[in-house]
């Protein structure tokens, strides 16, 4: 499939479930699709963008693996997402790297995700905190700078300065959220 054919199928996809899971495991099952999926992503100004964002995520939900051979592209150019729509799976992709990255069993996330990698979400996960965001990629970006302060000690610090900062001007969602955070930051240093 080129990469007009699988925008042209990407015109399909939608909220529901169905269709992005739909997508995700075409995308699994002919990985030759995965960069071009990512050309559609990160042409951050196009309708379509979104839409390959979405598919994206639930691709890496399904099986994160998959992101591997692309982490230098992923991470390169996720601060050029803009759309709201597709800002928040490529917060969420994010996320699920993190949790990888940190979790108690091996995986080969741990071994693919280098410093520059991790830094290039650094940076990401704090420009969406401090942006006019929506709530969904501040929360992923939240949890992601969380587990990432466990190796980087400055982040909980200026974790915790946004989050007191802009807690009485945001949702009560963010607010909930940064409240959980707030008190594990709080937990982890005694």
């Amino acid at each position: 499939m080129t990469t007009e054919a699988l925008y042209q199928e990407l015109k399909y996809v939608n909220h529901s479930k169905e269709k992005r899971l739909h997508y995700a495991k075409l995308v699994i099952d002919n990985p030759s699709l995965i960069p071009k999926l990512l050309d559609i992503l990160f042409t951050v100004n196009d309708k379509i963008s979104p839409r390959a964002a979405w598919v994206f995520e639930f691709m890496c939900a399904e099986n994160l693996n998959k992101i591997i051979p692309y982490l230098d592209r992923f991470t390169e150019n996720i601060n050029e997402v803009h759309i709201d729509s597709a800002v928040r799976p490529v917060a969420k992709v994010c996320e699920y790297l993190v949790k990888a990255f940190y979790s108690k069993h091996d995986n080969a996330i741990k071994k693919a995700l280098s410093l520059k990698h991790r830094e290039k979400i650094i940076e990401s996960c704090f420009d969406w905190l401090i942006n006019d965001e929506k709530i969904a990629p501040k929360a992923y970006a939240m949890s992601s700078l969380f587990l990432l302060g466990s190796d980087y000690h400055w982040i909980h610090s200026e974790l915790v300065l946004i989050l007191e900062r802009d807690y009485q001007m945001q949702s009560s969602g963010f607010k909930a959220r940064a409240r959980h955070i707030l008190k594990k930051i709080k937990t982890n240093e005694k």
